[in-house]
Order: C-alpha cells, then structure tokens, then sequence
C-alpha cells in the first residue's frame, strides 16, 4: 500500500518523538533539534547541526587529528607523515581508508606506513621538541627519497606546548628544499574531524602555496585545459575513474587531492584552469582562498550514477571551450549503452527498494542519485559531521518528507532503522555489524565495504552489483540477533 507524503512525516514525527522520550528532558530537547524531516521547498534540511555531541551518547565522530591526517594528509602519498604524540593516535589511523596509490611503499611512498614520535610519561614533562628533531633527522637517512614531512600534533601536544612551528623551521632550513610542516590537529580541538580538515587546508595554504617558489617548477607547461581535482581521496580508485573520463573529454589533471596525490601536484594546483572539487565538506575552505588569491573558479562535480555524471560532465565543459562541450556529450553518449546494460541487469531486483544513510563528506547526498537510478528511494540521510551548507545542498538531493539526523546516536539510529525497516542501509564501520546483527543488509559506504570504485560508469556497475548483492543474499533470512535469542 502507498503512503502519502503527509503520511511519511507523520510517521516521522511520531518516530522521533518516541525516540526522544529515552532521553531525560535537557538531553531530549537538544538532539530534538538535530532530527527532523524534509519539507519540500525550504532552503536546508531543517536541523542543526556542527555542534558538540553531548556526553554519554555514542557519537560516531572522529576528532580534528583524524580529519587532518586521516583524511587531508595523509593520502599524500611521497610524504611522511609524523604522529606527534603516544603510540595510540597513530596505531588507530595507521589502518586507514583504501587510499589507493602508485609507488613503492617504503622508498617513494609511504600512506600505508605509520610514523610515530611515541610519546612516554617523560616527554609529558619535559616536552618532545628535542624528541620530535632527532625523529626528522632519523627519517632523512632512513627515507632520503621522501619529498617532505608532516607533523600531525596528538592531544598532549597541545596541552604542553610543544613549539612544531620552531622545529619545523629550524629542519626546513637544515633540510634546504624539502618541505617540513607542522599542522595543529590537536584532537580535542573543535566539534569533529571537520575541524581538522580546515586546519589541514590552512596547512597547505601557509607552508605550500605561501612558500612555494614560481621559478622552482620551470618544466610546468600550462595549457588551458589544466583542471585539478580536489577532496578526492581515490577510495578504490575513485580518482582514477574521475580521472579518466576527464581525460577523455580531453581536459588535463595537472593534480589530484589527495588520494595518489604528490607535493609536486600541491604546489602545481595554483597553474589550473578550473578546480573541480568532490568533496565540498574537506576542501571548500582551499578551494575558496585559491579563487580569491589565484582567481581559480572551483565547481562541484558528482561522479555517482550516470545521472550525475552526466550532469558533472556538462557543468564542467560549460566552463571550457566547443570542444570540450562536444567531447563530453560524445563520451556520455558512448557509455550509454554499458549503463543500459547494468540497469536491465539490476533494476528489476532493486526498484522501489528503500536505503537509509548516515556517513561522512559528501555521501550522504552524492549517492542518492546513484541509489535513484537504480530504481532505489532513499527514505533517510545524514552528516557525521557535516555544517549548515552541507544541508543546503542536500536540497537538491533529497525527496519531501525524508528523514534528516545530524551526528545520529547510536541508539536514535537502531530505532530508526527498526520502525522505518529499510531495505538497506548504508554508513560506517562503526555501525556495520550492528545492523547486520540485525539482519539488515548493510554496506559500508565510508570505503565501499573493500569493493569500489564507485566513480564513474565502470564504479556504477560495481555500485549496482554491490548493492544488490547486499540486498538480494538469503543471508539475511537466517540471522537472528543474539540478543533476540532464546536464553
């Protein structure tokens, strides 16, 4: 049986109603205003959200160190990056996202390595500069291939005061040529990992872009197709499909942030024509200082589903020259038929099935439009960590009367999915074998649950395949939760 529009908020309201009544009064009446559902027409999403999750809840935030150099830096991959602080920092981000890369780890490239000042009680006392200067000289003679270092500052760095500034200068100048780098990623700093990708990006403002030397590079050609792509972080090889239909439209990646990413591309970024930028919440603040300071216009780009892709693929060759506009339309055109060929496959199985999201960055809007052209409703989203403007742009995305959750709880999330009971559900590692436990299909959409990618035509095939698969298993049928188990 169909249910109207009006009927879905209702359920909605009532739902999130219910869930508040767990909490005691002061605590309801502050995640009351993080919960809510979509009206047609409003400007955003109708919830608050960048504040600070309350204690005692099981947020599934990270903090300003992991936004920093799990998710900015971390990806670069001919740079090594230092955990400033105790073992535990760096042991936990050490097991990274699938930032694909090319190079030879431990000569060249080192994002799946981990480098660690690992912090005792004594340098608590006395202070870890000296600690922090003879690691930089360590890394030099073990590492002399490495383009640059970054130091990624833990919690206690700073509490005791720990001057990274000075040590980084005095290294920079020891090191002539090679970049040394301090970012101020304390992990209590700020609400979320947010934080931490701004500070990232003032990193690369003051120690790259400030510093740079234009006569350092002279073999950089411009041409007037030289786009970079910004906030990829190659999760699979994402970027790598990003990249190759923009090539294909004949436009040159001159960089790409950061996953594959290099020093060099950093400091080749201010040379492009254009910055196409995929994921807004970690990289709008470069791409912004760039088009003030260098006059680089930036565009949002969707490379999830054909729908979007066409629609990215035209808003891009809107800013470029006839060719480029005829290009795109020749290379939407050839991929028409492998799309109708994974629709006919998976469409009949997947229509009008139902998706509830909660994830990071972009996702939360960006894949609604593959889910859609699949034949998928999407019946539930929301940010980990996403601002005001993130909810404005899910506008553009959502459906009248779909249900919002900003920073959703660990418990307000299981109700949810319990009442609504989708047909999948889509979020974090975190969250993964709860639902599962459930009996919910599930996929992990922070890094495509080891699968991917997910750009581009070819990434909307694996897409398709995988969330059928999820959905379709007759796994499902036989899970019991434990806790619904009979003593």
């Amino acid at each position: 049986m169909s249910v109207t529009v009006e009927e879905r908020k209702a359920a909605n309201k009532a739902l999130i109603d219910e869930v508040l009544k767990a909490y005691p009064e002061k605590m309801a009446k502050r995640r009351a205003k993080h919960l809510g559902t979509f009206d047609d027409g409003k400007p955003d999403c109708g919830v608050k959200s960048n504040i600070k999750s309350l204690p005692g809840v099981m947020t599934i935030r990270g903090c300003a160190y992991a936004g920093s150099k799990g998710v900015v830096w971390g990806p670069i991959k001919d740079m090594i990056h230092i955990s400033h602080g105790p073992v535990g920092c760096g042991q936990y981000s050490w097991g990274a996202r699938r930032n694909y890369y090319i190079g030879t780890t431990g000569i060249d490239t080192f994002v799946t390595m981990q480098f660690t000042s690992d912090f005792q009680e004594k340098d608590i006392v006395f202070g870890g500069d000296k600690k922090l200067d003879k690691i930089i000289d360590e890394l030099q003679e073990l590492f002399p291939l490495n383009k640059g270092i970054s130091i990624q500052s833990e919690c206690p760095i700073g509490l005791i005061g720990d001057d990274i500034e000075a040590v980084s200068k005095k290294k920079s100048v020891q090191y002539e040529g090679h970049t040394i780098l301090p970012v101020r990623c304390e992990g209590f700093r700020g609400v979320s990992q947010s934080l931490g990708h701004h500070l990232a990006n003032d990193a690369i403002r003051d120690w790259i872009f400030d510093r740079a030397d234009p006569d350092k590079r002279p073999e950089f050609v411009s041409t007037p197709y030289d786009v970079a792509i910004i906030g990829d972080y190659n999760i699979g090889g994402d970027a790598w499909s990003s990249r190759i239909l923009l090539e294909e439209i004949g436009l040159r990646v001159i960089a790409q942030w950061s996953g594959d990413g290099s020093i060099a591309e950093l400091e080749n970024t201010p040379k492009a024509k254009l910055n196409l930028l995929h994921c807004y919440r970690s990289m709008n603040y470069i791409s912004r200082h760039m088009e003030e300071k260098y006059r680089i216009p930036w565009v949002e780009y969707n490379f999830f589903g054909p729908s979007m892709i066409e629609k990215s693929l035209r808003e891009i060759a809107s800013h470029f020259d006839d060719t480029i506009k005829a290009n795109a339309e020749r290379v939407i055109a050839k991929y028409r038929p492998l799309v109708d060929a994974v629709n006919a496959k998976f469409r009949a199985r997947l229509q009008d099935k139902t998706v509830m999201l909660f994830v990071g960055g972009l996702r939360p809007r960006h894949v609604i439009g593959a889910y859609e052209d699949l034949g998928m409703n999407v019946v539930g989203t929301g940010y980990e960590f996403g601002h005001n403007d993130d909810y404005q742009r899910t506008t553009h995305y959502v459906k009248d009367g779909t249900l919002i959750y900003d920073d959703v709880t660990g418990y307000e999330f299981e109700r949810f999915v319990e009442q609504v009971q989708p047909d999948l559900v889509g979020s974090g590692i975190k969250e993964k074998y709860v639902f599962q436990k459930m009996g919910v299909p599930f996929r992990q959409m922070h890094s495509w649950d080891y699968s991917g990618p997910y750009h581009g035509y070819d990434g909307y095939a694996i897409f398709a395949r995988d969330m059928d698969m999820a959905i379709s298993s007759p796994v499902w049928g036989l899970a019991k939760a434990p806790w619904k188990a009979t003593p």
